[in-house]
């Protein structure tokens, strides 16, 4: 069956740096657009990044643009998100995604796959 595994969360200072990794297997990941999601206390699930199959076009909401680098290795089967210049607002679980398209990603409809999700939490 398919499983996401994420892993790297943890607590740091606000402005430190966190790097987030989501391990895959039991799908074809290189079929795969893949995304990062995140919940914090009392909120909705939102979508923080997403990235194609190839790694071409990534998507950022406005929050995390230009803080937040979403990457991955499909030799690996691994997505990567870079956490820079965090924040106490950033605060939440993060969750990986798989999903057939950048699009569904985005628009959090169509996921195919969730991952158990790790937390983060920043410290003011």
């Amino acid at each position: 069956q398919v499983q996401l595994v994420e892993s790297g969360g943890g607590l740091v200072q606000a402005g430190k740096s966190l790097r987030l990794s989501c391990a895959a297997s039991g799908l074809t990941f290189s079929s795969y657009a893949m995304g990062w999601f995140r919940q914090a206390p009392g909120k909705e699930r939102e979508f923080v990044a997403g990235i194609t199959w190839d790694g071409g076009l990534t998507h950022y909401t406005d929050s995390v643009k230009g803080r937040f680098t979403i990457s991955r290795d499909n030799t690996k089967s691994t997505v990567y998100l870079q956490l820079n210049s965090l924040k106490p607002e950033d605060t939440a679980v993060y969750y990986c995604a798989a999903a057939r398209a950048l699009y569904y990603l985005s628009s959090n409809r169509d996921i195919e796959s969730w991952g158990q999700g790790t937390q983060v939490t920043v410290s003011s």
